[in-house]
């Protein structure tokens, strides 16, 4: 499967899904272009890398019922609207949905572009971040119970001789747990470690409730 990065026009006007796919083909941006939002959802699957640029009306699902439908699905592709001038209401709705920007018909060229070029930027660094949280989450898998149970009384600030005391071990077995706690995350510091931990908190409290 191509997962490159992509700009996914989903358009229903021919013309207009046309001359969007030209132009940004024409400074070397991947597209893949949909008349309507069936279509997209046919071939969609989250590791899709890119952005979406969505007309807010369409027949059958519009836009803002696609957006709703690909939170559903736990999408992370940024999404950029294009509306008409009377759509604006809705297209600030689709923002706090959770959309990064929308455009007014007709819209300058370059002002796409621009908004284009930011959203590309976002997906990339929304999907490194992910990439890093999932990598530090298969380690701190590998961490036993006990290493747990160390390593969040580490990221409190707390001393080996009170972390011994809460968990009634001895201050050597705590250094030693510290010290696989450490390997195990390939954590630098102990600020290192906070801030890993940090980063996969709400995964950690889902996955052990």
């Amino acid at each position: 499967m191509d997962l490159q990065p992509c700009v996914h026009i989903i358009e229903d006007d021919d013309a207009v899904r046309d001359s969007l796919q030209m132009m940004l083909e024409s400074i070397g941006r991947k597209t893949k272009a949909f008349a309507n939002a069936d279509s997209f959802l046919s071939i969609y699957n989250q590791e899709m890398a890119g952005c979406i640029v969505l007309d807010i009306r369409m027949p059958g699902i519009n836009g803002m019922e696609l957006q709703r439908k690909l939170n559903e699905l736990n999408s992370i592709l940024p999404i950029i609207f294009v509306t008409g001038h009377g759509d604006v209401p809705m297209a600030v709705e689709a923002m706090q949905q959770g959309a990064i920007d929308f455009v007014q018909k007709p819209y300058r060229e370059q002002e796409l572009l621009d908004k284009i070029a930011t959203a590309m930027a976002l997906d990339e660094e929304n999907r490194a971040s992910l990439q890093q949280r999932q990598v530090i989450m298969q380690r701190m898998n590998e961490l036993t119970p006990r290493e747990r149970d160390v390593m969040q009384l580490m990221v409190e600030g707390k001393a080996n001789k009170v972390i011994a005391i809460d968990l009634d071990i001895s201050q050597r077995t705590v250094e030693i747990h510290r010290a696989r706690v450490m390997e195990k995350l390939s954590a630098n510091s102990l600020a290192h470690l906070v801030r890993m931990f940090m980063a996969v908190e709400g995964q950690l409290v889902n996955n052990h409730e």
